[in-house]
């Protein structure tokens, strides 16, 4: 039996929370649907992750985040976005998957399949998508890039003590992956393209990874690329000079591409070189009627320009602009 609500909301990120509360505090009845659990992403991130960002920064709704130390760690935003969702009382499926989404006149049908396999249809007037990007990790493109070995996540170091890892990438996640590894008792090795770490490695990080390069505890080779990966292998090509480095794990942590492909479908256009949907950043509605994107969709390629931190706003805007159309229909 199909339900019908104001807004349907995909993605129960902090983006996507975050418009379902600004949404309920204007009066309206959004559903949240996500494949995963409530911020998904947020609970496959490193378990021992620390934010960049202060609690207030990662507030939405208005209620308070508190957090034991200056920055919030991995476990605290957990309980907090549960809070969140608690204290709205915010209607969120959890493990349902978003197959299919039917446009017509009046607004939308978006069909899901549940965890249990049992398949069920919403209708609403307006959609919001909100679906992130942490769930399409950069491919490499390389041969043995799908072996058991090799993992586009890193979780936590304690499985891989005592044996050899080569992390691929430099930027936050491959620092922070290949620092604690380090201290876990791994060897480590890592593979960068550049010459140099960028600026946004975070500050008070930079210099101990570098530190602990320059003292040898973990290698890196600068302007080189893995062009293979073996079960016992990596490839690498560095200024044209090939070389095997061995080793029992490879973390390919390259960064993270949103998915478009559902907007493409209701008719969106996404721009070729930006990867950005073309839509109005003042109340977030794409070009198609009813259809409003949040979070870090709207940064398209560039997935360091929107963080929890400004996207969060994205909902205030989405529901700012149906109350305003809502008083002026009546």
């Amino acid at each position: 039996m199909e339900q019908t609500r104001d807004f349907i909301v995909i993605g129960a990120g902090p983006c996507g929370l975050s418009s379902a509360v600004e949404l309920k505090k204007r009066g309206f009845n959004p559903l949240v649907i996500d494949k995963g659990c409530v911020v998904n992403s947020i609970f496959h991130f490193p378990t021992f992750m620390t934010f960049f960002s202060t609690p207030e920064l990662l507030e939405i709704g208005g209620l308070p985040f508190t957090t034991q130390g200056e920055k919030p760690t991995r476990l605290e935003a957990l309980k907090y976005y549960r809070a969140v969702v608690s204290h709205y009382g915010l209607d969120v499926h959890q493990y349902e998957t978003v197959t299919d989404i039917e446009r017509h006149p009046d607004g939308f049908t978006v069909h899901t399949v549940k965890r249990d396999q049992r398949q069920a249809s919403y209708t609403a007037g307006r959609i919001v998508v909100a679906t992130g990007y942490y769930d399409n990790p950069n491919m490499l493109g390389i041969p043995g890039e799908n072996l058991p070995n090799v993992h586009h996540y890193y979780k936590e170091a304690h499985p891989y003590f005592g044996q050899k890892a080569v992390v691929i990438g430099g930027k936050n996640s491959a620092v922070d992956a290949a620092l604690e590894l380090q201290t876990a008792g791994v060897d480590v090795t890592m593979v960068y393209r550049r010459s140099a770490f960028t600026k946004s490695v975070k500050a008070w990080v930079k210099p101990v990874i570098e530190s602990a390069i320059e003292k040898g505890r973990i290698r890196m080779y600068w302007n080189a690329n893995v062009t293979e990966i073996t079960p016992d292998a990596v490839v690498v090509d560095q200024n044209g000079k090939q070389f095997q480095l061995p080793c029992d794990v490879v973390f390919a942590l390259t960064g993270y591409t949103p998915d478009t492909t559902m907007l493409e479908k209701l008719g969106v256009h996404i721009d070729t070189e930006t990867g950005v949907p073309e839509h109005n950043p003042d109340t977030m509605e794409t070009k198609v009627p009813g259809v409003f994107i949040a979070g870090v969709l709207a940064a398209g390629f560039d997935a360091n320009s929107i963080f929890i931190e400004n996207g969060r706003f994205h909902g205030q805007a989405i529901a700012e602009n149906a109350a305003s159309k809502r008083e002026h229909a009546s």
